[in-house]
């Protein structure tokens, strides 16, 4: 089974599992208009398109206290293409919240970082997951895909 998972920001990441293992994987494509980042609808397509997955998993993100307008409008403009390119190209897929899938990899209670290292010990041979930034998108994202495939 090929399960997709998305973590939607404009810094996140998607991982294609097949049978629980990562076998593709990449940044958030983006593009600069004016000073903003936005998500690259048109690659991001590509990349789904090429991944022939079964389902895909997107973490169900929602406003934060404390962000500002802009940062808000820009994310909420990231999630908004991920969705749209979804349901566009026909895919299946579930949204899933934080909540669920950090439980399913037992990282309530812990910080930002503990994904990575989670991810780190089920996946000891990916090195990107050593590159705190990225390995950081790359490891919710795979984890999210992990809770799907699991469930």
């Amino acid at each position: 089974m090929r399960t997709l998972g998305i973590d939607p920001g404009a810094t996140g990441a998607i991982v294609l599992l097949e049978d629980g293992q990562p076998i593709e994987w990449t940044a958030m494509p983006t593009i600069k208009i004016g000073t903003a980042t936005r998500v690259n609808a048109a690659a991001l397509t590509d990349f789904i398109a090429s991944c022939c997955c079964d389902h895909v998993f997107v973490e169900q993100v929602h406003a934060m206290p404390g962000q500002g307008v802009t940062s808000m409008f820009n994310f909420g403009h990231s999630c908004g293409t991920v969705m749209g390119v979804l349901g566009a190209m026909c895919i299946p897929h579930t949204m899933v919240t934080p909540q669920a899938w950090k439980k399913t990899a037992g990282l309530i209670g812990t910080d930002k970082d503990a994904a990575r290292a989670r991810a780190i010990q089920l996946w000891p041979k990916w090195r990107e997951l050593d590159k705190k930034g990225k390995g950081q998108a790359l490891a919710d994202a795979a984890l999210i895909a992990r809770h799907g495939h699991g469930n």
